[in-house]
């Protein structure tokens, strides 16, 4: 059968007039149920798939949405994806899932794309969080967009994130429990706002308590932190290492252990986000938490909200709280748990 069938092939096999198939596609309820199972059973036979998306640029729009993530293998947006998707399909609608690679003028180009493409929204993690003038013109053209694991004080936008200074603090607050005294602090760049805050989180919750040390990287990944692990044996003081994400401080576990050095009896490990693969290492990772899905499925619920409202949508700015997961790299198992703020700001 061609693939190239149409809806008047279908017409002409069904013995009724283009406008009728139409209707029936789109308007079933005004079409006898008689002729309309006529029509149905002429596209079944056929095999004729509707051209949806020429339906939809006549239309001015789409029934995608988009999804910008930094980087598509780390494990952390995967979970963010899923959730997005859960919460979309609930609603007809698809994700579509670029990856920006980190790289700002990548990102400029996708949302070029996407705006050509009449998306009907747009979730982000930006490359560059300062004042965003692509972003800007994407929301004056009128395509909604809402900020993933990113907080804003923009009332032009919506925005879901983590309360990172928490996440630290409780980091910190659980190692100087355990007895350690002299901890570092791994992760970077600083221009990341989440390393700042994870750093100022344990910064604080050590103060006056215990040393804390830095060993800057410069990406978020396994390869950085086996290559900081070098320099946390080289320093051979702290008892303790906290990590901005889970893949730095996979790699710092793998690189501690290649050099003899025994997690957690000689060196304990704190990561942060949870990832599933925190629980599988050699020695399970301890993390703070991070509600990845539910971060996918709120950004979502308040992208749809926003196109569904037609102008009155009020922004909001959700903040979840992190849970600290304590497992066999850092010690005694033991939760401490927090819960949800939601913060609601007006236009």
């Amino acid at each position: 059968m061609s693939t190239t069938t149409g809806i008047k092939e279908v017409a002409r096999r069904a013995g009724v007039s283009i406008g009728t198939v139409s209707n029936v596609l789109n308007r079933p309820e005004l079409v006898a149920s008689s002729t309309r199972q006529r029509v149905l059973d002429a596209i079944a036979e056929l095999g004729y798939v509707r051209n949806d998306s020429a339906r939809q640029l006549r239309a001015g729009h789409s029934r995608q949405i988009a999804l910008v993530v930094l980087d598509v293998t780390n494990p952390f947006f995967t979970d963010v994806v899923r959730g997005a998707e859960a919460a979309a399909e609930e609603h007809g609608v698809m994700v579509v899932v670029c990856n920006s690679g980190e790289d700002a003028g990548r990102e400029h180009r996708h949302l070029d794309l996407l705006e050509e493409q009449r998306v009907r929204g747009v979730l982000i993690t930006p490359v560059d969080e300062s004042p965003n003038s692509r972003l800007e013109l994407l929301i004056q053209r009128g395509t909604p967009v809402v900020l993933v694991d990113r907080g804003t004080g923009r009332h032009s936008r919506c925005s879901v994130a983590v309360d990172d200074v928490l996440g630290g603090r409780l980091a910190g607050e659980h190692l100087v429990e355990q007895g350690h005294r002299r901890i570092t602090f791994v992760g970077g760049p600083a221009s990341i706002t989440q390393v700042r805050e994870r750093h100022a989180g344990i910064s604080a919750a050590v103060a006056g308590k215990a040393e804390l040390s830095v060993v800057p990287t410069p990406n978020l990944t396994v390869a950085a932190g086996r290559a900081a692990a070098a320099e946390i044996d080289a320093a051979a003081g702290s008892t303790a290492v906290f990590c901005a994400n889970d893949l730095v401080a996979l790699g710092v576990l793998q690189g501690l252990t290649q050099r003899g050095i025994r997690v957690p009896q000689d060196v304990a490990i704190v990561g942060y986000d949870d990832i599933e693969f925190a629980a599988a290492a050699a020695v399970p990772l301890s993390s703070v938490r991070q509600p990845r899905e539910q971060l996918g499925r709120t950004a979502t619920a308040l992208l749809l909200e926003e196109i569904e409202d037609d102008g009155r949508h009020e922004h909001r700015h959700v903040v979840f709280q992190p849970e600290l997961i304590v497992r066999e790299s850092s010690g005694r198992p033991r939760t401490r748990r927090s819960s949800q703020r939601d913060s609601l700001k007006g236009r």
